[in-house]
């Protein structure tokens, strides 16, 4: 520990609120995302990161400096989330939001209805920060739409475990002080939750890995996406999804698998006299576009956040989210003219 954050702590102590905030605020983004990838719900994690920051407060007289005060925190959020998830009210699902349009028989009902995205905006200074040698994933894989929707379905213990281990580095002996266990006791989480973890990622053996991020190659597929999309033109949409390509929309737990199915849907919910305006923005480390659907009177109604994964030069999956979530992404919910 360095002079300066010994005296940080020590003034925190006496009750400087400053001092705590200096010494807390360069840890604050990467908590956020820890709360995310626990909870998988963005206001969720908010309210996580929240409490953590209140009960550090409320506890630094507490802290006895065996540990970093990174790990302390990540302490405290870690069983934040966890209190959370035990008394989980989660997001329940909604039911089909477009009274004009009947959707078809899905392939199947999504489990995680809770999943919200994360801005981009927020993920600087949060996921290039240093790991320890036990990180198993990439800090971008780690918050993709697709890996954290994965973690939902394990066991809250396993959960945690994985995350503290896998996607933090953080060695056994850590990870059971942090979650007041044994090292034996997290071995066998972790062994678990990593073959749970597998079953509910998709296959990425044959599957190319997406453009880089912002490359030419990545804006081309996302305008040909708005093209077809606004012109209604379900062939050329089609055609750029990958044979197993996913389509999900929480809240509402409709599932499509397959470019069938997915055709099926999008013939039958895009209508020619529908005219729709995208707003290009980021969501975990992907591109998304905020949608909006113009009116007779000029007002693009928002009418959510479509977030896509790429792989190659084509489209593997759509993830479809509500309105409630485009003020995160500093949208609005309609556009004038």
């Amino acid at each position: 520990m360095g002079t300066a954050t010994a005296d940080l702590i020590t003034r925190a102590r006496a009750g400087d609120g400053d001092a705590f905030r200096e010494l807390t605020e360069p840890h604050r983004r990467e908590l956020h995302v820890h709360c995310y990838r626990m909870l998988g719900s963005f206001q969720d994690a908010e309210d996580a990161l929240q409490d953590t920051l209140v009960s550090a407060w409320q506890g630094i007289e507490a802290f006895e400096g065996r540990a970093s005060i990174r790990t302390w925190l990540y302490r405290i959020a870690t069983n934040r989330c966890l209190d959370a998830l035990r008394s989980a009210s989660r997001r329940p699902a909604v039911p089909w939001d477009i009274p004009e349009v009947q959707p078809p028989e899905p392939t199947r009902l999504g489990e995680v209805v809770w999943l919200e995205p994360f801005p981009d905006a927020l993920l600087e200074g949060a996921v290039n920060t240093p790991l320890g040698p036990a990180a198993r994933y990439e800090q971008t894989e780690a918050i993709s739409l697709a890996f954290v929707t994965a973690l939902q379905v394990l066991p809250t213990r396993q959960l945690a475990v994985l995350i503290l281990r896998d996607v933090l580095g953080y060695h056994a002996n850590e990870v059971a002080d942090i979650l007041d266990t044994t090292v034996a006791s997290v071995t066998s989480a972790l062994k678990r939750a990593r073959a749970g973890l597998q079953r509910r990622l998709p296959p990425t053996g044959d599957r190319e890995p997406p453009p880089a991020p912002g490359s030419p190659a990545e804006q081309a597929l996302v305008a040909k996406f708005v093209r077809a999309y606004a012109a209604g033109d379900i062939d050329a949409l089609i055609a750029l999804l990958t044979d197993d390509v996913h389509l999900s929309m929480p809240p509402i737990p409709l599932e499509y698998q397959g470019r069938a199915d997915v055709a099926r849907f999008y013939a039958t919910i895009l209508r020619g006299d529908w005219t729709y305006d995208f707003v290009p923005t980021r969501a975990n480390g992907q591109p998304a576009l905020g949608t909006y659907l113009r009116t007779p009177t000029g007002i693009r109604h928002g009418i959510g956040l479509v977030v896509l994964t790429l792989s190659g030069d084509r489209i593997s999956a759509i993830t479809r989210f509500d309105t409630s979530v485009l003020p995160s992404f500093g949208l609005p919910r309609s556009l004038s003219g």
